[in-house]
């Protein structure tokens, strides 16, 4: 029995895929780029942090200092220690809120902080402390 056209027509195209598969192969061996030599795999970096094959210019170098490299994380700025601030609520009961000048955070305090008598409007400096339900103002002086 004879085969049909459409299995003829396969099997052609099988054996030519075969043959550009066997020289695509012959080719990668003959153009293989392991084995360069040293001197072609070089690259530098230019002044802008680029790769490139040129060896960069002596004349254009920056010297840098290296006093000046900072290592890890940046410093953290200290903090002032006395804060100033708008007393913009007080209660009878003894406490209230200060809005802080700064970073406008408001900061409970209780009278007991008070070194003076304070009331609402009063500008203020104070210690900020670290409690249990978030920060809270100590010592509290009226600012004249």
């Amino acid at each position: 029995m004879a085969d049909s056209f459409s299995k003829k027509e396969n099997f052609k195209k099988k054996v030519q895929k075969a043959k550009e598969k066997a020289l695509k192969r012959e080719e990668r061996k003959t153009s293989n780029n392991k084995g360069k030599s040293l001197d072609d795999m070089i690259m530098y970096v230019d002044a802008n942090g680029q790769l490139t094959s040129t060896p960069p210019d002596h004349a254009e170098r920056e010297e840098i200092d290296i006093n000046n490299i900072q290592l890890g994380a940046a410093p953290i700025e200290e903090e002032e220690v006395r804060k100033t601030g708008i007393i913009t609520f007080f209660s009878e009961k003894g406490y209230g809120f200060i809005t802080e000048d700064r970073s406008k955070e408001n900061i409970f305090f209780h009278s007991n902080n008070c070194t003076e008598l304070v009331k609402k409007g009063n500008k203020v400096s104070y210690e900020k402390e670290k409690s249990p339900k978030g920060f809270s103002a100590i010592d509290i002086k009226i600012v004249k």
